[in-house]
């Protein structure tokens, strides 16, 4: 089989991004600044990354980021609950300091990436990671030879890159996630290789912004 070609992309900005609130499963809307990014990635996968479908996270952050991606490049857009961010059940909606000081023994387990923890009503990052590489399976199966965009949370976008990287879940975090970062990944039956990681060009991209006429 041939290989599928990955761009994996994180939503745009949200308040809660600039708050570091815990989003989860709440269903956040991006920002000004969060759709002045979609735009932006849209614009410059539509002139250099052919795709035959787009992916995305039924979450309003990251399915409005895929549909202007969608829009620009012609490709068909689905949305897959099973690349939703993770759920942190009662941390959702709290910021990292509030985490801190409500639940401190919890939030350790939290800063330590214990990796069978679960906040309460939440989901662990075992249970995660098993879900994600599910999902990816599935959909790249489906367009061997082709290029698609998967568009979801940073929780996700982690996720690849550890399953991409071989990187243990308590490893720390020495990578990226960037809003509306492009992430290359190649995947095939064996496994799942990077090819680049954390491409924000395009928001440096002045040629990219929308011509009034």
């Amino acid at each position: 089989m041939e290989a599928t070609r990955i761009l994996a992309i994180r939503h745009g900005e949200t308040a809660w991004n600039v708050d570091t609130r815990i989003q989860g499963h709440l269903d956040i809307p991006l920002n000004e600044r969060g759709h002045w990014q979609a735009q932006r990635v849209a614009r410059a996968l539509a002139q250099r990354d052919p795709l035959q479908a787009v992916y995305s996270s039924d979450l309003a952050r990251a399915h409005d980021t895929a549909r202007a991606i969608a829009a620009a490049t012609g490709a068909p857009l689905a949305t897959h609950t099973g690349l939703r961010e993770r759920c942190f059940g009662r941390f959702e909606g709290k910021t990292y300091a509030e985490i801190e000081q409500t639940w401190p023994e919890e939030s350790e387990h939290w800063r330590r990436r214990t990796p069978d923890w679960a906040p309460e009503g939440g989901e662990s990052l075992q249970t995660m990671r098993a879900r994600i590489a599910q999902v990816l399976q599935e959909l790249a199966a489906r367009h061997p030879g082709e290029q698609i965009a998967l568009v979801a949370h940073g929780g996700v976008l982690d996720q690849l890159y550890r399953l991409a990287t071989n990187m243990d879940l308590q490893a720390p975090r020495t990578w990226q996630l960037g809003n509306t970062a492009v992430n290359r990944l190649l995947w095939t039956p064996q496994g799942l290789s990077l090819v680049g990681w954390a491409d924000t060009s395009h928001l440096e991209d002045d040629s990219l912004d929308e011509i009034s006429a």
